[in-house]
């Protein structure tokens, strides 16, 4: 009598990670973050600023809101995918998912943070220290999935991209009295470099070797911003502006610096600001019709709760706009922001 011996699924999966792991130079995209990279963390946290309804998700596959601000991918999604690894990073908290999808990718980052603990309090989101006790809490459970040397393999040789700051100053520093009394903004700006150099240092001592850190959008040319600049007729507010080039800047000389100073690391400063301007300023050149204001409701202020499936005003076609709410852009505008950075990347890590 014939037997047919099959491997427990558990198995099976396990050696299509590990082949799949050994074809790529980067086995995993693991991200830390605000809303700009954030999957879905916010979605079982007790936050007011959620996305994990409609009409957010409506372009992404399957038409589901995931948690993501935008109406469908976000940048690490296609950063992933141009490395050969998954279309789509999950969140940590996400109960849909389990260790064996974070193996080759996973997203600790909660919308609303910040590199200062003041931002990520002002509507209870994660703050940046509780990203990294989820990253540790993720390290462990890798290492009892896979072993600690092919969970090490991994984790030392993943790419990590690393993206908040706009929080600080536009949720935080220019909103609330206390941080503007302590600093002058450029001192301000000096603080949360310090904030990020401490950060990527605990990232380096726990075996992380290649990060992409990105800055700042042009803040001051988000719809929501624009829509206060009543006296600069709706136009960016150009004084946030430059403090995104300041702050950007001295984000670039904490990446040089520490590339010299940690031995091992190879740390990229992946500059969005001056494409995402370009995007704002001749938006014609890439297809877009609308800049100033974002599709979803009145493109004026609404984001979150605000932003709902309710709306009669809420565009049809969200390729033409720039933003997707008053804060956050467009799929289109993520890819085409991804696409000019991801060529970097690859040449630095792919």
């Amino acid at each position: 009598m014939a037997y047919t011996y099959t491997l427990p699924w558990l198995l099976v999966s396990l050696f299509l990670i590990l082949v799949s792991i050994a074809k790529s130079k980067v086995p995993a995209v693991i991200v830390f973050g605000d809303s700009s990279v954030d999957a879905g963390n916010n979605n079982v946290i007790s936050t007011v600023l959620k996305s994990n309804f409609k009409p957010y998700g409506r372009d992404f596959d399957g038409g589901r809101p995931t948690g993501r601000f935008s109406n469908g991918r976000i940048p690490p999604d296609f950063v992933s995918e141009a490395l050969g690894l998954k279309p789509e990073i999950p969140a940590y908290l996400d109960p849909a998912y389990s260790i064996e999808d974070f193996a080759t990718g996973v997203c600790f980052a909660s919308a609303g943070t910040g590199y200062d603990n003041a931002t990520s309090a002002v509507l209870n989101v994660i703050p940046m220290w509780k990203e990294l006790e989820n990253y540790k809490d993720y390290q462990n459970k890798l290492r009892a999935y896979l072993g600690n040397k092919k969970a090490n393999e991994i984790l030392s040789e993943a790419l990590y991209l690393v993206s908040l700051g706009t929080n600080d100053f536009l949720e935080n520093y220019y909103i609330f009295p206390t941080r503007r009394i302590q600093f002058t903004v450029q001192e301000y700006e000096d603080f949360l470099v310090g904030l990020c150099g401490n950060f990527i240092r605990e990232l380096y001592g726990l075996g992380v070797r290649k990060i992409s850190l990105t800055g700042v959008p042009p803040m001051g040319c988000l719809p929501l911003e624009r829509t206060t600049n009543i006296m600069g007729q709706n136009g960016c507010m150009e004084e946030f502006n430059i403090v995104a080039l300041e702050f950007n800047g001295k984000l670039k000389a904490l990446a040089r610096r520490l590339n010299t100073e940690l031995r091992g690391l190879r740390m990229v400063f992946a500059d969005a600001y001056h494409i995402f301007h370009r995007i704002i300023r001749k938006p014609s050149l890439y297809g877009f019709e609308v800049t100033g204001v974002a599709c979803c409701s009145t493109g004026t202020f609404e984001m979150s709760y605000l932003c709902n499936e309710h709306s009669p005003f809420t565009c049809k076609d969200a390729n033409k706009y720039v933003f997707w709410d008053a804060f956050h852009p467009t799929e289109k505008t993520n890819r085409i922001i991804s696409d000019h950075l991801i060529g970097g990347l690859l040449a630095r890590f792919g």
